[in-house]
């Protein structure tokens, strides 16, 4: 695959006006102004260092914004903060971000622990190598929760794929869906659960 490269659309030098359009001045004189420079403002190519750190920056200001969002739901149904981003290797302009992790009890299931995350891409999820399967560049953004469990080395967290097969509690592009599942996974008792499907 050939390896993308991003410009900088937000810092163009300004053009200056001229006194009369080039093809105004050439109907009034009949003369084609040779003088007048044509450079168009350069392009300014960023490294995909760059193009991380800028994506990283918007991912987090998106996570502390959803965190605030679903804490803000009932005083009763609240979440660790535990915000942070990774950015796809060799596109730098595609991520996604944890938002929170907490322990629930599922239908016909122990307790389990379980990670939120968004990604400013949609995909289907894969296997441990190769985390997300077949990109769709065409959506906005995905909403997930993935089942996870201590394991590996130093004490990192990997995907429990007993649950459910691959580890999956819920994708979606609707960020009201994913909110309400979020909701629905920490929420304590029944009588929550069934104002929060009501919504």
């Amino acid at each position: 695959m050939a390896r993308l490269r991003y410009y900088d659309t937000g810092t163009r030098a300004p053009v200056a006006a001229s006194k009369a359009t080039p093809h105004a001045e050439f109907l009034r004189t009949g003369r084609i102004d040779r003088r007048r420079p044509w450079i168009a403002g350069q392009r300014r190519y960023l490294t995909h260092e760059e193009v991380a750190e800028q994506t990283g920056r918007k991912l987090s200001a998106a996570g502390e914004t959803t965190h605030k969002r679903i804490n803000a739901f009932h005083s009763s149904i609240q979440f660790p903060k535990m915000i942070f981003h990774r950015t796809l290797p060799n596109s730098p302009h595609l991520g996604y971000c944890h938002v929170t992790a907490a322990k629930t009890h599922l239908e016909r299931s122990h307790d389990i622990t379980w990670a939120f995350y968004f990604a400013n891409f949609f995909s289907d999820l894969g296997d441990e190598t190769h985390f997300f399967d077949r990109i769709h560049r065409g959506y906005s953004r995905m909403y997930f929760a993935v089942a996870i469990e201590p394991g590996g080395d130093e004490g990192q967290m990997v995907i429990n794929r007993n649950v459910r097969g691959n580890g999956l509690i819920f994708r979606t592009q609707d960020p009201k869906v994913a909110l309400k599942n979020v909701l629905m996974l920490g929420a304590r008792d029944d009588a929550l659960r069934k104002i929060i499907r009501s919504l």
